[in-house]
């Protein structure tokens, strides 16, 4: 290599004449301080003023300077480092070589095939500086990656042109169209280019891609290069194009993970996500300035949280405001507010939100297309993979392998292990496309299935809550649930889409599914009775009377009746109690009439007609008996128990309560009722003399109630233990437990 002439004066002059001076060589010399020949050829012919403090000391070690001697050269390097721009809107490291030597002096003949920095861009600090990080060590490969539409080749050129001093051989930039129209480039097409700004004549231009790559490589070695390969498609259509030079840095965007480029080159990934409101709002104020989106705050918000911070379509709604100067933020949003016309309003001429989800979408193989399409009828807001696969008629584990393909597209995003869901724009892209009829029936029927499956788990030993649909399409598989710890955690779950699931139900006139999806919620409601659930009973009880089904109108009415019952609004209660009783009884149904004669006993009894709820719970134990269903049975012995006690037939309490425990053997499973019977057979202890045993009745009541997850029947038991006891960790217990109703209220 040419060492060229020396620099006149300052830091490059003074480095060369403490070299000669100890008679080294450039090789000599850049060995011993660990630099490259190259770099400190730069240094002293002045391309190189500032570099780093640490190769400054690396150099005065190897050159054996003294104290003041080292200081010298540490002033005279510190004068010409590149200080930030005050102005600028973001900091970013200073770029660097391998031998720790930066360069802010580009060559006159460097290429630059960068594209003009974008225009308007605002915030992504977190971003910029993340990609800051991943472009530093040897050869970085920097993957930008993110959903279409999020602003990742505006984030990459926005940095790029912020760091462009630091790549003094050339700033290379191809676009590799993996997600467009026009088709993409040949390797060979690419790599000509490269090697045309690189300085190859077209007599040296190699025949062969592979020649082309090698001698791009070749070139790249000694070189300082960003190269920016944008919109990459897969990992193999970017390996060819790497330059791997110790001082280059590559940086890759695409929609897809391209996990392999991780694997195989150590690629460091950098998300780039959907603006937040802040950013969004700025985005629009730096289209259509900032008095015109400051005399509308509210509304501005209102367009960012619609366009779901998505960059592409805020600009498409900025513009759209851009060319209707007279036209309020405020109109805009409730242009957008229009579900079935958004997507439209988010195209202008050839760009928009659809075309670049239309462009991800077709890359990848039908199965994945096609369960794309079906995951748009879905009710709700999260999946999973059974749900998926009784979407688009398949099984689960099909249905896994699409959703893994999808989310690699950034098309969906799995927020929890096992849970996928998608941004606003991209569900309302998916609703769009054709996925046939039966899709919707589908996936109720699968949350009918499941939901069954997690009741058989949760409350084992109850009868089925009802005879499927007469056209009920079984899912290919069904969640097992091994406990009832995995179902309760199911039932949280899902609660919000199980809910919106009842309300597409009831939408699309699919009244028999409706009254049953909430029928299956029954334990999630006994365990979280004031959660507000009588406007969802509301809509099971329109769906049963719709669907002219007395039975599913009398189960409905049991359990509305029972929630208006403990909300305290009793009159409403008995309304609804006694016609489920009359339903159940003109159908012949005696479990449904025991179960509502039960609820309506409770309602009565919080009027204070003891005697009168006593009653209809022994009418309840009959009709139990008769049918030969001992959990009814057990349950109605536990309300009756309940009304004794209250009644102060103390007697009576303790051996219907002492009886129904001996049904089975359920000391090792705890449950609702057999809480609630351990309570009232340790009040009655008590109002019997026997405290010792009262209290051990009451305190495993307690632990089995903590235990379950049952808080309200925790507090009842604990308030009883502290009127005999001023036990400190029973007063304890208490408080957490009263905590715990209270957070969840």
């Amino acid at each position: 290599m040419g060492t060229g002439a020396p620099a006149t004066g300052g830091f490059g002059a003074l480095l060369h004449g403490l070299r000669t001076g100890a008679g080294l060589s450039q090789e000599e010399l850049a060995q011993k301080a660990g630099i490259s020949v190259r770099a400190l050829s730069y240094m002293e012919r002045g391309r190189s003023r500032g570099p780093q403090r640490r190769t400054v000391q690396a150099l005065a070690t190897a050159l054996g300077l003294d104290a003041a001697g080292a200081g010298e050269l540490e002033r005279l390097a510190s004068l010409g480092r590149p200080r930030p721009s005050p102005t600028a809107d973001v900091t970013l490291p200073e770029v660097v070589t391998a031998g720790g030597v930066p360069d802010p002096v580009a060559s006159k003949d460097a290429p630059d095939l960068l594209p003009r920095a974008p225009r308007g861009f605002h915030g992504r600090t977190a971003e910029l500086a993340a990609l800051s990080r991943a472009a530093t060590g040897e050869a970085p490969v920097c993957l930008v990656v993110g959903p279409a539409g999020v602003g990742k080749t505006a984030l990459v050129l926005h940095w790029a042109h912020h760091v462009r001093a630091g790549f003094v051989d050339g700033l290379l930039h191809a676009d590799l169209r993996g997600f467009g129209d026009t088709g993409e480039p040949a390797l060979m097409e690419v790599l000509r280019e490269f090697l045309l700004a690189l300085g190859v004549p077209d007599s040296r231009m190699p025949e062969s891609a592979n020649g082309a790559a090698a001698l791009f490589r070749s070139l790249a070695a000694d070189r300082r290069l960003l190269v920016v390969l944008d919109n990459a498609r897969e990992s193999e259509q970017v390996r060819q194009l790497l330059p791997g030079g110790r001082d280059c840095v590559t940086v890759v965007t695409s929609r897809h993970r391209l996990q392999g480029l991780i694997v195989t080159d150590t690629a460091r990934p950098v998300a780039v996500d959907v603006l937040g409101a802040q950013d969004a709002t700025m985005l629009l104020a730096g289209v259509l300035g900032t008095e015109r989106v400051g005399a509308e705050p509210a509304a501005a918000r209102r367009l960012a949280e619609l366009c779901g911070g998505l960059p592409l379509a805020l600009r498409v709604t900025a513009a759209r405001l851009a060319g209707q100067p007279n036209w309020s933020l405020g109109a805009m949003a409730d242009e957008l507010s229009d579900h079935t016309r958004r997507l439209s309003l988010l195209d202008v001429e050839d760009t928009g939100v659809r075309a670049a989800l239309r462009m991800t979408l077709q890359q990848l193989p039908a199965q994945v297309s096609r369960l794309f399409a079906h995951l748009g009828r879905h009710p709700g807001t999260h999946v999973d993979r059974y749900a998926a696969a009784a979407l688009a008629g398949t099984d689960p584990a099909s249905a896994e392998v699409s959703l893994d393909r999808l989310a690699v597209a950034h098309l969906v995003a799995e927020t929890t292990p096992g849970r996928w869901t998608m941004h606003d724009l991209v569900r309302l892209y998916a609703r769009s496309l054709d996925s046939g009829p039966e899709a919707l029936k589908r996936v109720l029927d699968h949350y009918i299935a499941t939901a069954l499956a997690a009741v058989a788990a949760a409350e084992p030993g109850n009868e089925d809550c009802f005879p499927l649909p007469s056209d009920y399409q079984p899912p290919a598989d069904v969640r097992e649930f091994g406990d009832r710890a995995a179902a309760v955690a199911w039932y949280a779950a899902e609660r919000d889409d199980l809910t919106l699931a009842v309300a597409a139900a009831h939408a699309a006139a699919l009244h028999d599914r409706t009254w049953r999806i909430v029928l299956t919620l029954w334990p999630l409601i006994v365990w979280r009775v004031r959660d507000g659930w009588v406007p969802l009973l509301q809509t099971a009880l329109a769906a049963a009377r719709a669907d002219a089904d007395p039975h599913g109108e009398s189960r409905v009415l049991n359990v509305l009746g029972w929630v208006l019952t403990e909300e305290g609004r009793i009159p409403e209660a008995l309304t609804h109690l006694e016609a489920a009783s009359a339903l159940a009884s003109r159908a012949g149904d005696a479990l449904a009439e025991a179960n509502a004669l039960i609820v309506l006993a409770v309602a009565q009894s919080a009027l204070g007609n003891l005697d009168q709820a006593a009653r209809g719970s022994e009418r309840a134990v009959k009709l139990a008996r008769q049918a030969g269903d001992r959990t009814i049975e057990r349950l109605a012995m536990q309300h009756l128990a309940r009304h004794r006690a209250d009644s102060g037939k103390w007697h009576q309490a303790l051996d219907t309560a002492t009886e129904a425990l001996a049904f089975d053997d359920r000391s090792g499973t705890a449950d609702v009722p057999r809480i609630l019977l351990l309570m009232v057979r340790g009040e009655a202890l008590l109002r019997l003399g026997n405290e010792a045993e009262g209290i051990g009745q009451l305190d495993l009541a307690a632990r089995e109630a903590e235990s379950f997850g049952y808080d309200d029947g925790a507090v009842r038991a604990l308030r009883v233990l502290l009127r005999v006891s001023a036990d400190a960790e029973l007063r304890q217990r208490y408080d957490a437990a009263v905590a715990r109703l209270t957070t969840r209220a």
